[in-house]
């Protein structure tokens, strides 16, 4: 195809803030001068597709009505979706395993808890990260003798994204760097070099299309944990803290929320406490 070869065109200072606006409006991200290239690239590309060769020409149709919308929709897809894999952060997974595990411990001790267990992962992404914390917990209903009455709920921006994760199908490159016990027993070779997840764990997770920009739009349903990583360090300070504080109205007590490590290094809150636990940032709703 000889337009890829073709230079892409610049974007001046005026029109990176008209489209970094657009981002952070619509989706909360904020683009830094040091993301300039990421941006062009990645709007100059969809407009080659398109046929368009005017980066305002262009914006006009991102912005004009419904149809605006479907073409945001394809473009923001790519804008956003960040590049994942299984047990990407190990500790903050564990922790999580740790913490069902316990909470069945108690179960078991008859303190009256329900050992049912619901976990919102937000920005999930292609469903790496939901369907790692699925293998943890799955594991800790196994080793507590009890029948799994966990769930997962995945939300993230990408449409594309999602679908992704609701077929749960991976190439070999992503399933070899799972240990061998998790890859043995929850994924099945579909065809060549391409492995699905298990439908034990399938089955567990609904995926479905949210903006955490308009986390105070969605119900109130308070779950056991939320996890979220890897997407807090894309907003504002004040932007950050008031998604922190939504989180805790759908933490029920005792619930945990477990963020990137270092990616709000100073909220508070008077109705959480950070948990001590080497290399992972977590709180726990008192």
């Amino acid at each position: 195809m000889v337009w890829s070869l073709q230079s892409v065109p610049a974007l001046s200072d005026a029109q990176f803030a008209l489209w970094s606006k657009l981002l952070e409006e619509r989706a909360g991200i904020y683009l830094g001068e040091q993301k300039k290239v990421f941006l062009q690239t990645q709007v100059a590309m969809r407009m080659r597709e398109l046929g368009y060769s005017d980066y305002g020409e262009y914006y006009q149709r991102v912005v004009d009505g419904v149809a605006g919308m479907v073409e945001w929709s394809l473009l923001v897809d790519r804008l956003v979706v960040n590049e994942t894999s299984f047990f990407r952060h190990r500790p903050s997974i564990d922790f999580v395993g740790r913490h069902v595990a316990a909470h069945l411990q108690r179960v078991k001790a008859g303190d009256g808890s329900s050992a049912a267990f619901d976990l919102w992962s937000i920005g999930c992404s292609s469903g790496e990260e939901p369907y790692s914390l699925a293998m943890v917990m799955s594991d800790a209903y196994q080793n507590a003798g009890l029948e799994p009455r966990y769930a997962i709920t995945g939300t993230d921006i990408s449409r594309a994204a999602l679908g992704v994760a609701r077929a749960g199908i991976y190439g070999a490159r992503k399933v070899q760097m799972v240990d061998d016990n998790y890859r043995q027993r929850y994924f099945l070779q579909v065809a060549d070099n391409q492995y699905q997840i298990s439908s034990l764990l399938r089955d567990r997770i609904c995926f479905t299309h949210g903006n955490v920009l308009n986390i105070n739009e969605m119900p109130v349903i308070q779950v056991d944990a939320i996890f979220c990583q890897n997407l807090l360090v894309y907003f504002r300070r004040w932007l950050r803290e008031q998604i922190l504080n939504a989180f805790v109205a759908r933490l029920k007590p005792g619930g945990i929320l477990v963020i990137g490590l270092g990616e709000v290094v100073d909220w508070t809150h008077p109705d959480m406490k950070r948990v001590a636990a080497d290399g992972v940032q977590a709180y726990i709703h008192t």
